[in-house]
């Protein structure tokens, strides 16, 4: 594993130093390894290796100043997150918000806590941070609501392991490679993903880049999702008639008692 990612490494950097004679500024090249994760039956998480190069104009002084934040993100979906409320010792769902497009994964790795790197205006504009995720609600809700309702879910997918903050987990080496490793869960969604790499020096993104993952489900899971998919009715017809096998089997099994 250490020697493919050396070679990798070195891959990246060659790569790196022929864009930059193509521009006056820092570039950054980026990969993520793997790009495809399959989930099968005994899938039980996995874990993305995001590395790359950092190559600088002639001159350049301000390497030591640089930071590097990873930003791991997707499938984007429509969420609805409820507030419970004990009433007569009971708790039931009170008042509600739906999110138009939340992302179903987010971790956000960096080689420092991003409060350290950036103001809140970059941080914003970038969505660096749980803090600073831009969730676009559904109908119109006044700010305080909003705020209640984003702390709520993001709380609830930092809870599920769905939703990271892993601050000192980007490492560069030599001020030109670096590394960023983020674990996956289990109950990672599927779907596409985005991997972002900000190159920071001073508080300001210099260069950044973005990387496609798509995390599938593979075997009969595959199979029995696009079948659901795509054809509703024999999806239902099938689970129907596996219900009736079920009740007639747990029936027959019970009268031989």
């Amino acid at each position: 594993m250490t020697d493919g990612i050396s070679k990798n490494s070195r891959i990246v950097a060659l790569i790196g130093a022929v864009m930059l004679l193509l521009g006056n500024g820092p570039v950054l090249v980026t990969d993520c390894s793997p790009d495809r994760v399959s989930i099968r039956g005994d899938f039980n998480g996995a874990q993305l290796l995001c590395f790359g190069a950092i190559t600088y104009p002639p001159g350049t002084r301000n390497q030591d100043r640089a930071e590097v934040v990873v930003v791991l993100k997707g499938p984007p979906q429509s969420i609805i997150v409820r507030e419970k409320q004990q009433v007569a010792g009971i708790w039931i769902n009170a008042s509600s918000s739906e999110f138009r497009s939340a992302p179903g994964y987010y971790a956000i790795a960096s080689t420092k806590p991003i409060e350290e790197i950036v103001d809140d205006k970059t941080a914003d504009i970038y969505e660096l941070g749980l803090e600073h995720l831009q969730l676009s609600p559904a109908g119109t809700i006044d700010s305080g609501e909003l705020k209640r309702f984003t702390t709520g879910l993001v709380d609830l997918n930092q809870r599920g392991r769905l939703y990271k903050n892993l601050p000192k987990n980007v490492k560069i080496e030599g001020s030109v490679l670096y590394q960023a490793r983020i674990n996956l869960p289990a109950s990672v969604p599927v779907g596409e993903y985005t991997a972002e790499t900000f190159l920071l020096i001073d508080g300001r993104v210099a260069a950044a880049e973005v990387k496609e993952i798509t995390i599938e489900k593979s075997g009969m899971g595959r199979f029995i999702t696009n079948l659901s998919q795509e054809n509703g009715f024999v999806y239902g017809l099938i689970a129907v008639l596996i219900s009736i096998l079920f009740g007639w089997t747990a029936g027959f099994i019970f009268r031989k008692m």
